[in-house]
């Protein structure tokens, strides 16, 4: 028994040693980006930093001297404000009409498809929104600009919007689905229309989860990256009009990080930190929505009886603006993937995916870059999925009303789920790369790519947890296994298919990711990696260096059509996998668990 006991007590406390490493990663984020950034917001003065409207950097100013340069990012700010209001106008509407169309207007099959069109559009990496934009869309929309360059805030706000869209749809739909069905059929027994009742009854009654939604998407656009470098101009500049170039936060720390000087690199972190509380504003918000949907609850019926009484004419206009909004975003993807394939299919070739890289030479081969990938997905599933399991049945099994320990691993996951790409990249480029001998290299990579994607294994094992019925736990405890035992034996395999989803998910993650490669691993294409110490860019990466290369365009274009291949072939793979298992384990692995402990028992 004391042994047991021991090792019940062993387990438990390895779960929440795990799950306060997230709680670790954050403090130890936020404290190196400050530490880093103090000195230099001291040196330059806080107000001149954060409200001077010239950026102009010497990269030969050091802490010991009077300062050359100048280092405002108050356009910068706006930039970013200008940018996320944008998207949000647009991914915003689109999203939440899209939602309420998925939830209330489309049914059989083709909801199965738009679900899947919705999907899969959270799954194109930004990069490939950025190729495309400069490809297709500013060609398309040169006509509108003065000029006839169509970069700026148009088409950022276009593409982040679109980049946000899937993020409002799937929490917005998930929020109007679970409102009671007895109020929709209560306004229908009180003469409203079908129209009436969804947007005067269903829609008032899922407005946190609404809510919530726009300010996740608020946050995924203020901390987006490629898409906005390669779509935005990068002027230091306050846009006037929506065909003028303009740089954003996270477009500046990508764009001067690679030659800054002492002072200059000390104001791109202090830029990181000013991203870093944005974010923690978003958070913040986020947590007044959370803990208001109660009261939100308790208001529904008072709200819900004012509408019907109502009795407004809203009708079919709310409908038609939602089978736009969904048929946008479907043909948005459609766009996409039918221009990537088209223009990039043609000019793939034997040589492009696995020829010998040679200095100098003309021709181009992402070989490298797709070992190194390779490489990077192993490291970093090896780090990520065991400690984001752990902490997620830390979570789930060992949970405890009023537990401050829970309260912490919650709200530092939901942390680091926010924090931009870029300030990973940042932090993994003053740590890891300085581990690991000052050179980028793929363990730098991993290790960085690591931390991004415990969230996402928290988050998705966590509810596949959830959704294991308890009768399986109480049976085996009953059977005299101990609680240790039951995780292992009974909840984890019954949560199988969570766990599958969350290590395609992850593999997905790490292929579509670019900013935080960019400063850990390299930028630039070159010869095979010789060992995790060696430098060498990931797909991503590679299609970003040869979309800035004219010289290169077709061998981009190839780079995008695998890049989108191997996505959408997670996408489609993390769906099938996961519906098998959970058709399998919901049928006969249930039955078999229970037959199980019946023959145990007799």
């Amino acid at each position: 028994m004391n042994r047991s006991r021991a090792k019940e007590k062993a387990g438990k406390a390895v779960f929440a040693g795990t799950a306060a490493i997230c709680i670790i990663a954050v403090v130890v984020i936020f404290a190196f980006i400050l530490i880093r950034s103090i000195p230099t917001i001291s040196k330059i003065g806080f107000f001149d930093f954060l409200f001077g409207s010239t950026w102009a950097p010497d990269r030969n100013d050091v802490f010991t001297e009077a300062l050359a340069g100048q280092y405002g990012v108050l356009t910068m700010i706006v930039g970013t404000l200008f940018a996320t209001v944008g998207a949000l106008a647009v991914g915003g509407i689109l999203g939440y009409f899209t939602a309420v169309y998925l939830a209330f207007f489309c049914k059989g099959k083709i909801k199965k498809v738009f679900n899947t069109v919705v999907n899969l559009l959270a799954g194109i990496p930004s990069v490939i929104y950025g190729f495309f934009g400069i490809k297709a869309l500013m060609p398309l929309f040169g006509w509108m600009s003065p000029n006839g360059n169509a970069s700026g805030l148009f088409l950022v706000s276009l593409v982040l919007g679109i980049m946000i869209m899937p993020t409002v749809v799937a929490l917005s739909k998930t929020s109007l689905e679970a409102v009671p069905r007895s109020y929709y059929e209560g306004a229908l027994a009180l003469g409203a229309t079908h129209e009436q009742a969804v947007f005067k009854t269903m829609v008032p009654a899922a407005k946190s989860g609404i809510t919530a939604s726009l300010i996740l998407g608020i946050g995924r656009a203020l901390g987006e990256t490629m898409a906005v470098v390669m779509l935005a101009g990068n002027a230091t500049e306050i846009p006037t009009g929506l065909f003028q170039s303009f740089r954003t936060l996270t477009a500046n720390i990508v764009l001067e990080m690679g030659y800054a000087g002492e002072v200059q690199m000390g104001a791109l972190f202090a830029t990181g930190l000013v991203l870093l509380i944005f974010i923690a504003i978003i958070n913040f918000l986020m947590g007044l929505v959370r803990s208001d949907k109660n009261s939100d609850k308790a208001k529904i019926k008072k709200e819900w009886l004012g509408a019907l009484k109502n009795k407004i004419n809203f009708s079919k206009v709310g409908k038609v603006v939602s089978w736009i909004a969904a048929i946008f975003g479907g043909l948005f993807l459609v766009a996409i993937i039918v221009y990537i394939l088209i223009m990039g299919l043609p000019h793939i070739s034997w040589n492009l995916l696995f020829g010998e890289f040679e200095l100098g030479s003309d021709s181009v081969t992402i070989f490298p870059s797709i070992v190194a990938t390779f490489m990077t997905v192993v490291v970093s599933l090896i780090i990520a999925i065991p400690l984001g399991v752990a902490a997620a049945i830390f979570l789930n099994e060992y949970t405890k009303k009023g537990n401050k320990l829970i309260t912490m691993v919650r709200s530092a996951v939901d942390i680091l789920s926010g924090v931009p790409s870029i300030v990973y990249g940042l932090f993994g480029a003053a740590t890891f790369v300085l581990l690991f001998g000052g050179s980028s290299s793929i363990l730098a990579g991993s290790l960085t790519i690591s931390i991004m994607l415990l969230p996402t294994v928290i988050r998705s094992t966590e509810e596949s947890l959830k959704s294991v019925p308890d009768a399986f736990r109480e049976g085996s405890l009953a059977l005299g296994a101990g609680k240790l035992r039951t995780i292992f034996k009974v909840v984890l395999p019954s949560a199988m298919p969570g766990i599958i989803s969350a290590v395609i998910l992850s593999i997905g993650r790490v292929v579509s990711e670019s900013a935080p490669f960019m400063y850990t691993m390299g930028t630039s294409l070159g010869a095979m990696p010789t060992g995790y110490l060696s430098s060498s860019t990931t797909l991503a990466v590679a299609l970003y260096a040869l979309s800035r290369e004219n010289f290169h365009t077709n061998e981009a274009y190839a780079t995008a059509c695998v890049l989108i291949i191997i996505v959408l072939a997670l996408n489609l793979l993390a769906e099938f996998v996961g519906k098998k298992l959970q058709k399998k384990l919901s049928g006969d692995s249930s039955n078999g668990i229970r037959t199980k402990h019946k023959r145990k028992a007799r």
